[in-house]
């Protein structure tokens, strides 16, 4: 009975039609080139219409081990997210400690930070520095469906993070990489993240996505040609369309409100993942330009 109340609830909600992009199904490369401000895939997508639920009027309705992600309240003492220096000094630890608080977990680990933004980057991506490092910098928002690891890569991260951090720790039963994410800019924002019911994110046909961060694009053949090593290379899940994908937003969001959604839980008898994207919000009246930060952490069961 609690599980038809809660579809219902469900089904109730607002919706609206969007354009959500998946890679396409077949055998070909599939790497993700990051460099400063812009960001590049290889392969072929597609835009396929899809149907987005909108969250906030049931807010309270999402699990964490259910849905693959949470809202929940959490405030931050960092009063410019645009100060690097200030979010250096303080917001790791404060995701850290909001992890724990939403999760239970004995320990949490935070493993950078990222701003994003939906304004036009051209000019930040045109000054660049050289030593690029995907990390504590400013880039665009999610342009595909996927989720940041894929097994190899979150198993890696979990036992390289454990060991640095705890050296003399007993170890651990269970581990979570996920991303807590906030937006900073009024609402309603003009491209909000799109996040996908874990439970429905098993149809269709998975691809792993190599990351490269590099100063300048490779051309041409270059973008595919082999890479040594790329099998051990950090490596996201990206996700061909499957019509029973069960989309959800949560429209105006404030600066305290925070999502928090899984990577790779090594915890399968709970949903242990979450795929997301940004989407363009054409319901929204006079949007403002998205911008957001996100952190990535491990959380640890010992």
């Amino acid at each position: 009975m609690a599980t038809a109340a809660a579809t219902n609830i469900e089904d109730e909600a607002r919706q609206v039609r969007a354009s959500m992009r998946y890679v396409d199904e077949g055998d070909f490369v599939t790497r993700r080139y990051v460099s400063q401000g812009e960001e590049l895939n290889t392969g072929t997508y597609s835009d396929h219409e899809v149907v987005i639920r909108d969250g906030m009027p049931i807010r309270d309705h999402f699990a964490l081990d259910t849905h693959g992600f949470m809202i929940a309240k959490s405030e931050s003492a960092i009063a410019d997210f645009h100060d690097k220096d200030e979010v250096e000094a303080g917001y790791e630890r404060e995701v850290e400690r909001e992890v724990l608080r939403l999760t239970g977990a004995d320990k949490c680990v935070a493993r950078g930070w990222m701003l994003r933004t939906s304004a036009d980057l051209t000019e930040h991506a045109r000054n660049k520095s050289g030593n690029y490092k995907h990390a504590g910098g400013i880039q665009p928002t999610a342009g595909e469906a996927h989720v940041d690891t894929n097994e190899a890569t979150a198993l890696r991260m979990a036992e390289m993070t454990y060991r640095q951090a705890f050296p003399d720790g007993p170890g651990f039963k269970r581990f979570l990489v996920s991303s807590f994410w906030r937006t900073f800019s009024p609402p309603p924002q003009d491209i909000p993240l799109a996040l996908c019911d874990g439970r429905t994110s098993f149809g269709g046909q998975e691809k792993n996505n190599t990351l490269l961060i590099v100063d300048e694009f490779p051309t041409g053949d270059a973008l595919t040609a082999p890479v040594e090593g790329e099998e051990n290379m950090l490596a996201a899940t990206i996700f061909s369309y499957n019509p029973e994908h069960r989309w959800w937003y949560f429209k105006n969001m404030q600066r305290d409100d925070a999502l928090l959604f899984k990577f790779y839980d090594s915890d399968h008898s709970v949903t242990w993942r979450c795929p997301h994207s940004a989407f363009i919000d054409n319901s929204a009246s006079n949007p403002n330009i998205r911008e957001s930060i996100e952190c990535r952490s491990v959380a640890f069961w010992e």
